[in-house]
């Protein structure tokens, strides 16, 4: 299929070269004035550069950063959708096998106070905590019907075509899906071997640290875009305990 296109445009680009040369023949037969001839045919070469630039330059440029922007704007509003439905339960869940979520939690009080340099700042601190999962600590009975009730959303997600331009995003949606898997395929989690509950919360574990991180940078994107959808974030704050939906 390759070989058929790349010959199809050698085809047409030898064409299209020889249609140039006849007609500046033909240009030559009738006027007889190779000079004017030469010279508009150096300045036509001569200004292909400029097109160039200006087109393959500038203009893809300008194209692409527009296009990029409103793809963006899309994939964040079903990176909103995914912390809407299940996200933010999510954390909620995962935070009961995690025993040092107090400690996380005084990190990630968000209010409206907080500037993009402190986003960046909290970013960089948080992907080097070492989170210590353990899932013998929670209720994993509750994680897996919790999930097992998401399995069809996380499905629809999945086939978003926009999400392969956010890595970290679908490196997410996998992880929580493979951890779906492991869980729904055992028909009883409680009284398993201990190698299973260290494989879980082996799972568990990428879940929550992928997770954290995604949520603080929705929420960047939410401080700077969407303020009313803000607010409502920090008053559903997982990591706040105070937090309340009511306005105060």
């Amino acid at each position: 299929m390759k070989d058929k296109h790349y010959g199809y445009n050698i085809s047409v680009g030898i064409l299209l070269l020889f249609l140039s040369v006849f007609f500046y023949c033909i240009h030559y037969a009738i006027f007889r004035d190779a000079h004017h001839l030469f010279i508009y045919l150096l300045g036509d070469i001569a200004f292909v550069f400029i097109e160039v630039l200006l087109v393959t330059v500038i203009i893809h440029q300008v194209l692409n950063s527009r296009e990029k922007r409103s793809m963006l704007k899309k994939l964040n509003m079903v990176i909103g959708a995914f912390f809407s439905e299940v996200g933010i339960s999510l954390l909620s869940n995962l935070q009961e096998f995690y025993g040092e979520s107090e400690s996380l939690s005084r990190h990630l009080l968000i209010d409206n106070s907080w500037t993009p340099k402190k986003f960046v700042e909290t970013s960089k601190i948080i992907r080097n905590v070492e989170y210590e999962i353990d899932v013998q600590k929670g209720n994993l009975d509750n994680l897996k019907t919790f999930l097992l009730d998401r399995r069809p959303f996380l499905l629809r997600l999945l086939e978003n075509p926009n999400l392969l331009e956010h890595e970290d995003f679908t490196e997410l949606l996998w992880a929580v899906f493979h951890l779906t898997e492991e869980l729904i395929h055992r028909d009883n989690v409680n009284g398993l071997p201990q190698s299973d509950y260290r494989h879980l919360s082996v799972d568990a574990k990428r879940v929550y640290t992928l997770l954290v991180v995604e949520w603080l940078s929705y929420m960047k994107h939410l401080n700077e875009s969407y303020p009313y959808l803000f607010s409502h974030a920090i008053r559903t704050n997982p990591f706040d305990p105070d937090a309340s939906i009511e306005v105060v």
